[in-house]
């Protein structure tokens, strides 16, 4: 028994093989180096061809290489987590802290009041004492549909509750659950759970269908009485209901056990004061918490990310109520995880889930900063990754959604670094010189854009005439460049297969990366220029969480979804038709017109393995403009404008030089 109080409520375990990546990452520096004393040293004359495209490569060759290191104490110290539950119900179960959970939602038209509900209940069924846990749920948009679906939802839970702890449910979302079970030794009380389930779901779609709650419905709760005075969604009073109490005899389940206390916030809106986006809700929740329930942990969750381990809350706690380390440590976080991940995952990508006290105005990823700020105070974080998913939410299903969340992620980025919380320079002396390159690596996004976009024209239109801006293959300098190139992408593919990739999903991978490098964080950079200068306003935009039948089916097929002409589409297809137009016209140019035949390789090995791996990436992206019939295809209009456009850069390209 004296082992077990003093043993440690988690375990921290460095990976295998570090110092053999130090080796590696070493040698590639070496490469990278040789890479810049290359351009440095063969230099075009004045009287030759190619001199300003050789700077501007040499420039971005730089870039990359500074980037390359920025990551590297990402990947030099990995650690994995493992907590003990069990040790924690030994020494703690009477006396566990009191959880107060965050529910955000903004938009009951992109996040559809069904899906919150479920995130919601999946929260209270935790296997946690519900007297000690408070679910609020934040809804922005002031929806008295949002309302009523927690209205129906808290009725609801009087039977999913029991249900969950008699039969150990896992996941605890309704919809979830039943979209995973097959088959179940207890049918009876399944069929009879699912039907009330169905009901329930049907009465908050049709009123969500209709846009309005049914009068009849208003008046058998007199929270409705709140929206008399409702005025938009931009201006209206506080709406605050408390909807289930363990004051309130009633809110107990059918089972006669206490059930967590069940809150619903609509926080005060003017027009004419600025709210802060989520900040401002959770700062909301963070005041009105406090004169509530007061719970000593707060766990934040997105709205469509529903629990998929009743035990995860458990598990945070092993970290914060540790006795030799627990005292350091603010918050836990867990990886953002999707249930709705293809094989091969078209479109990449994932952030996290995150547990921290109070939030950060000045942009729109305000968690990232409250998470320096934290750090800059002394305190630790854990990185938590359990084999069963804690939380699993929706992801984009369309290449427009995740490129404009990647803007909204870069462009949050770009405004904390350019804030007084910069980590280059109000973190210097407070955090770790790894971490404080670590954050710089990730809030550099759309400055290493450039340098993608750079590269993505300008060898290609060299190529185009014939002028190589690479040392050719039999030349010493080609080892350099073939060795970084192979190196670092064969470790990141055996990397994103060691993580349980695919090839085809790191190809996907390389692919988004291009896209994000080449649309989202130009774009990025941009609005944040034109909003410190004051010509724009910072918005927040939500993604949406519903999709179109058929757009649904196309995703599951993997076939990538365009749909729209919007600016970042436009400059992808320009991008991928001037790279093919200029392959194709050195291969005519070259092969069948110079007298130099195939010769021009040898010199030009580089450029025509870039352009070519370009061209590949982009299959989609021709498939889209000339190929596909369907409705995610990509506009005509699109394929117009970006031909005339890639035509006319090759052509002016020609006539000046």
């Amino acid at each position: 028994m004296a082992a077990v109080e003093h043993s440690p409520l988690f375990e921290t375990k460095s990976a295998k093989g570090r110092v053999f990546y130090k080796i590696f990452s070493l040698s590639l520096f070496v490469g990278i180096c040789f890479i810049w004393v290359f351009r440095v040293s063969h230099i075009p004359r004045e009287s030759e061809v190619g001199k300003w495209g050789w700077i501007g490569l040499s420039f971005a060759e730089l870039c990359f290489g500074l980037y390359w290191l920025l990551r590297q104490p990402l990947r030099w110290n990995l650690l994995f987590r493992e907590p003990f539950r069990q040790r924690l119900s030994q020494r703690y179960e009477k006396v566990l802290p009191k959880v107060d959970i965050f529910v955000c939602t903004a938009d009951p038209g992109i996040e559809p009041p069904v899906m919150v509900i479920n995130t919601v209940l999946s929260l209270m069924a935790y296997e946690y004492p519900p007297d000690k846990l408070s679910v609020y749920l934040s809804d922005d948009a002031g929806s008295d549909i949002t309302f009523y679906a927690l209205l129906e939802a808290s009725i609801f839970a009087k039977q999913w509750l029991p249900f969950c702890r008699k039969f150990k449910v896992d996941p605890t979302s309704p919809a979830a659950y039943f979209k995973t079970i097959h088959s179940s030794t207890h049918a009876k009380e399944l069929v009879t759970i699912k039907k009330l389930y169905q009901d329930m779901e049907s009465r908050i779609e049709n009123a969500a269908k209709m846009g309005r709650v049914p009068e009849e419905l208003h008046s058998k709760h007199k929270g409705f009485s709140q929206w008399d005075s409702y005025s938009s969604r931009r201006d209206h009073d506080t709406i605050l209901q408390i909807l289930l109490d363990e004051k309130d005899s009633s809110a107990k389940d059918v089972d006669g056990n206490v059930m967590p206390l069940l809150v619903y916030l609509s926080r005060e809106k003017r027009p004419q004061v600025a709210h802060n986006f989520k900040a401002g809700a959770m700062n909301s929740l963070i005041r009105v918490s406090s004169m509530i329930s007061n719970g000593e942990i707060i766990l934040n969750v997105d709205c469509d990310m529903y629990s998929n381990n009743s035990q995860s809350l458990r598990d945070a706690l092993c970290f914060l109520m540790d006795e030799d380390k627990g005292h350091e440590i603010a918050y836990v976080q867990t990886p953002q995880c999707f249930e709705n991940i293809t094989k091969n995952d078209l479109y990449g990508g994932a952030l996290r889930v995150i547990y921290e006290m109070g939030l950060q105005y000045g942009c729109s990823v305000e968690d990232v900063m409250t998470g320096l700020s934290i750090k800059c105070r002394g305190w630790k974080s854990v990185f938590y990754n359990p084999q069963r998913k804690a939380f699993l939410g929706v992801a984009p299903n369309t290449l427009p959604q995740a490129l404009v969340q990647h803007k909204r992620w870069s462009e949050g980025g770009f405004q904390i670094l350019l804030s007084k919380h910069s980590p280059a320079w109000y973190a210097y002396g407070l955090i770790s010189p790894g971490l404080q390159m670590a954050y710089c690596y990730y809030h550099l996004w759309v400055f290493i854009c450039w340098p993608t976009v750079y590269y993505c024209i300008i060898p290609s239109l060299y190529l185009l005439k014939g002028i190589p801006l690479f040392p050719q293959m039999s030349s010493p300098w080609f080892i350099p460049f073939a060795y970084v190139i192979l190196g670092d992408s064969s470790y990141c593919l055996m990397e994103f297969l060691w993580s349980g990739g695919t090839i085809k999903g790191w190809w996907n991978e390389l692919r988004i990366w291009l896209y994000k490098r080449t649309s989202s964080y130009p774009f990025a950079f941009v609005d944040t220029i034109l909003k410190s200068f004051g010509f724009s306003e910072s918005t927040f935009v939500v993604s949406a969480k519903v999709a179109e039948e058929e757009v649904s089916q196309r995703y599951e097929k993997e076939i990538m979804e365009f749909g729209n002409s919007s600016p970042m589409l436009t400059v992808l297809a320009t991008l991928a038709l001037l790279n093919l137009f200029c392959l194709l016209g050195m291969f005519l140019k070259q092969v069948f017109i110079s007298e130099g035949g195939l010769r021009i390789f040898d010199a030009m090995a580089l450029q025509v393995l870039l352009s070519g791996v370009l061209v590949l990436i982009n299959v989609p992206v021709y498939q889209g403009l000339f190929l596909r019939k369907d409705e995610g295809r990509l506009p005509m209009s699109v394929a117009a404008k970006s031909t005339a456009l890639a035509l006319s850069a090759c052509a002016l390209f020609i006539s000046l030089s």
